[in-house]
């Protein structure tokens, strides 16, 4: 993506504008049917084209500058948000992973209940996690085998906590985040760039102001660039300021 006019390029065309400043000014000097009053106003016409190019080169400078700014800011709050949904997603698995032992755990405890074999519900219970384990006895005080309001099982308690999921959670509103901040990012170096074309077309009508003779159309020529300019001007004035 462009982030700026080349410097060479602006470079070149103040040169340009240079040596035909210096050809109109001898050509005008061997014409003997110029007036004062004319050789006055091509000097000022010249000037203000110089004066334009000056102009457009520093502020092209700058928005490039700012433009680069706000591009790598984007992808670097991209990349933060790319990490931050992978660390998620692994929490989320992890989790789901956990969840679904404590089912087979518990599975094994209700056919062994079932069973009324003691010895393999006392084997099943000691393979339950902690966290499962809390919420398993919270589950049997609810007294589940007469209480038709009882819950499901013990994931259905909540005592029953998977910390691994709140960290999901936290993760993927982490990566959300940094997600919006780098499409904003982006948005500002999109701004930018935008800025940079009109201050190249200011550079291409000053440009092409030097090749016409007709002085009206240098006038206006010049008068559509420093109408663009000043636009350009306004939007760097209200665009965000680069990050630090």
């Amino acid at each position: 993506m462009p982030e700026g006019l080349s410097p060479s390029e602006v470079g070149k065309e103040i040169a340009e504008h240079r040596h035909k400043a210096e050809e109109q000014e001898k050509e005008q000097e061997r014409s003997e049917e110029s007036g004062t009053e004319a050789k006055g106003q091509e000097k000022w016409l010249t000037i203000t084209e110089a004066v334009l190019l000056a102009v457009v080169a520093i502020l092209a400078a700058w928005s490039g500058f700012a433009s680069a700014k706000w591009s790598t800011h984007s992808s670097l709050d991209l990349a933060k948000a790319s990490a931050a949904r992978t660390e998620a997603n692994r929490a989320a698995y992890q989790a789901a992973d956990l969840k679904n032992f404590d089912a087979l755990t518990f599975n094994a405890w209700f056919t062994a209940y079932v069973a009324n074999n003691k010895a393999a519900m006392r084997v099943a219970e000691g393979r339950f996690r902690p966290i499962f384990d809390t919420a398993f006895k919270a589950w049997l005080a609810t007294h589940p085998s007469t209480n038709p309001n009882a819950p499901k099982g013990p994931t259905y308690m909540p005592q029953y906590k998977q910390p691994e999921l709140a960290l999901s959670n936290t993760l993927d509103n982490r990566a959300s985040t940094y997600y919006s901040l780098g499409e904003q990012a982006g948005s500002n170096a999109d701004g930018y760039v935008r800025t940079t074309v009109y201050l190249a077309t200011v550079l291409f009508l000053v440009g092409i102001s030097g090749h016409f003779k007709v002085r009206a159309a240098r006038l206006g020529l010049i008068s559509i660039a420093g109408v663009i300019l000043v636009f350009s001007v306004i939007s760097l004035i209200l665009a965000p300021k680069p990050p630090v």
